[in-house]
């Protein structure tokens, strides 16, 4: 699956190449990452065994400016997945016109199965392993998949104990940590502000649009807040465990509630149950997957019912899904344009 996710993002490179018809050898430079470093990660597990992981950080292109991006904590986490998405952070840098290069990491770890002890030990092995090839001026990770502004805390800590203070070798901090207000809901309120332009172009408005959001993490949650806040009706949602839909539109503050005490969007009152899988099928004006990639393929682009998806999550739409929404009219607003508020 993770050399799919390689595969389409060189896919999707070389239809870019093709239409500015590039000079090939630019095409190499700019599909051959900089730099690949990957580590072993053992630390002591609570229970006193010896727990070995694989963390990697990969730095795509430092052209304009210092590499930065996200690190992922999921048990799929391997060298072509961090390809793939080291190489998106490069064009989503230069297509927000900021100074900053692409670079991606992750370790290979189920973190939902540590403690928070060893997710803090095994953070600061991480940190230790690459720190002489990050820094404020060289390249600066973000939180992503299953890291969070602690997890951020804990590599500017360990980073600052072998170079001295230094607040910038990471974004996505806590506040008071000299973290920057608005951090933490930025991705998801990027992908409203991407949607609300799109919709515009096309002489819509958010106002009683119908959204779907498979995922309910960071992203997804905040993007639906957000919607439902200016009057848009998010249908469903969901997260790992299911889906939850009302056809009027859900209450997102009374769902969000919901998942603060039960951990899960699963058995909302009020609401019908729905699957991720046909989650993805259902009639709605915007479709946002907001989780894991690849979940738009050519098994069920022919079955979506939407007039746009917006892109999420990375790489959520393989590259023969996106021939097929092509050909049925429906606008994919991509990735490194929708989630690049962070």
């Amino acid at each position: 699956m993770n050399a799919l996710a390689f595969e389409t993002t060189q896919h999707f490179i070389h239809q870019a190449f093709a239409a500015l018809e590039l000079d090939p050898t630019y095409e190499v430079l700019l599909t051959t990452p900089n730099r690949e470093v990957r580590v072993e990660l053992p630390i002591k597990m609570d229970d006193g065994r010896l727990g070995h992981f694989i963390g990697y950080r990969i730095q795509h292109d430092n052209s304009r400016g210092p590499y930065k991006g996200g690190i992922r904590y999921h048990p799929l986490v391997d060298v072509d997945e961090v390809r793939s998405l080291a190489s998106l952070m490069t064009w989503k840098t230069a297509l927000l016109d900021i100074p900053f290069g692409g670079a991606k990491g992750g370790i290979q770890v189920d973190s939902t199965k540590l403690s928070e002890g060893e997710k803090e030990r095994l953070t600061r092995r991480f940190t230790e392993r690459i720190h002489h090839v990050i820094g404020p001026t060289t390249d600066i990770p973000a939180p992503d998949m299953y890291t969070d502004a602690k997890v951020m805390a804990w590599i500017f800590d360990e980073y600052s104990r072998r170079h001295g203070f230094a607040p910038g070798v990471v974004t996505g901090k806590p506040v008071d940590l000299h973290g920057s207000l608005g951090r933490d809901s930025a991705t998801g309120r990027g992908c409203v502000f991407a949607i609300r332009e799109v919709l515009g172009h096309d002489d819509r408005e958010l106002a009683g649009t119908r959204f779907v959001i498979q995922g309910f993490g960071n992203v997804g949650s905040w993007a639906a807040r957000l919607l439902h806040e200016l009057g848009a009706k998010v249908i469903a949602v969901s997260d790992v465990n299911g889906g939850v839909f009302h056809g009027d539109g859900l209450d997102i503050p009374a769902l969000q509630k919901h998942v603060q005490e039960t951990r899960t969007v699963v058995d909302f009152p009020g609401s019908e149950p729905v699957s991720n899988t046909d989650l993805l099928t259902l009639e709605c004006d915007v479709l946002m997957p907001a989780a894991l990639g690849h979940v738009i393929t050519k098994d069920n682009a022919h079955e979506l019912r939407t007039a746009y998806v917006l892109e999420g999550a990375n790489g959520p739409t393989t590259a023969e899904a996106d021939d097929i929404l092509r050909s049925r009219g429906i606008t994919c607003v991509p990735d490194i344009f929708a989630n690049a508020g962070g």
